[in-house]
């Protein structure tokens, strides 16, 4: 059986990595299931954590990883929507994600948005405080091979998703 593809969408909160999921999603050519950090954080549930964010977060990523691995496996697309950041709890990340994933077709997209864009999108949500942004970008992974990059600050999530298919399917 073929692999699926695994799409990573690596950003900080309020680029635009939900909208991009949403956008291929609504594609009629092309079929992904989701695994996403906001999701899985539900499994840890608020008071662990509230009591140790880092540790339950970063033992949940690896959980996704491995999910999105399953799925690949068993010949299905997935989108990551999530963050390399490199916290003590989880280095080295992005060495982890690739590990996991080594054995699967996985391309990671940078979904860019300047810091000061994603401040004015953190301010207008009522889930995001407003420095969230730039306090992820300080924690991101360095050396990342990227794939491609969309800049959502220019093009609408359609036009992203529209990139992101043409550049990694065709």
């Amino acid at each position: 059986m073929e692999k699926g593809r695994i799409i990573f969408l690596n950003g900080v909160t309020s680029a635009g990595k939900t909208s991009i999921v949403e956008a291929l999603q609504n594609r009629e050519d092309i079929f992904f299931y989701v695994v996403a950090n906001d999701l899985f954080e539900e499994m840890a549930g608020e008071n662990y954590l509230r009591k140790d964010y880092w540790k339950y977060l970063s033992e949940i990523i690896i959980i996704m990883y491995h999910t999105a691995k399953i799925c690949s496996d068993m010949g299905r697309n997935v989108l990551i929507d999530g963050i390399l950041v490199e916290r003590e709890e989880i280095k080295p990340h992005y060495h982890q994600l690739l590990e996991i994933l080594k054995n699967n077709p996985l391309d990671i997209v940078e979904v860019y948005c300047p810091l000061d864009i994603c401040r004015q999108r953190n301010i207008m949500r009522e889930n995001r405080y407003e420095t969230q942004s730039e306090e992820q970008y300080a924690l991101m992974a360095g050396n990342i091979q990227y794939s491609t990059r969309v800049d959502t600050s220019i093009y609408s999530p359609e036009e992203c998703a529209k990139k992101i298919i043409q550049e990694l399917f065709n």
